[in-house]
């Protein structure tokens, strides 16, 4: 092992892997109380992130997406910001970390609405005071456990790009 370490050294070669490397932090916003959202930061924290959480009312909430510069059809419940970008709704980790890695010219990355299967919106969560989770009060029948969505990339001129399907 020391050998290889050395080579490596006098080679140029990186030793450090994607493992080792610290993730900044994640600035999230969320509504008062929010479930789901509250699923999401653990998310994050799971997956290597440092999180920093502060809650507010609905007007704050709107400011704060107005001057992260999230357009308002792609907007979700929580907010974020990391490394100069805005995260809306429960975007996966593992394409945030793509998005840091990649780096490139954009605002952010979106998951529009609440998307059932997303990070902190599977199905085992029970309810939430800002909607986050639909219970099905009218039948006893089942319900979708995970539904179709994509993850889109926001460029600087407000166009989207997929990002990735789900």
């Amino acid at each position: 092992m020391l050998k290889r370490l050395l080579l490596a050294v006098a080679l140029g070669w990186s030793t450090t892997t994607q493992a080792d490397v610290a993730l900044p932090t994640i600035r999230v916003y969320t509504p008062n109380v929010c479930l789901a959202c509250i699923d999401w930061t653990e998310h994050l924290r799971k997956n290597g992130f440092a999180v920093s959480v502060s809650q507010h009312g609905e007007t704050e909430l709107a400011d704060i997406k107005r001057k992260l510069g999230v357009p308002l059809e792609l907007q979700s419940i929580p907010s974020a910001q990391v490394a100069g970008y805005f995260i809306e709704g429960h975007v996966h980790a593992d394409q945030i970390k793509e998005l840091l890695q990649e780096r490139p010219q954009a605002n952010g990355l979106s998951v529009p609405g609440l998307p059932l299967g997303a990070p902190g919106r599977e199905y085992s969560n029970p309810t939430c005071q800002t909607a986050c989770t639909v219970l099905d009060t009218e039948t006893a029948g089942y319900r979708v456990r995970r539904e179709l969505y994509e993850t889109l990339l926001v460029l600087p001129n407000g166009e989207t790009r997929t990002w990735a399907r789900h």
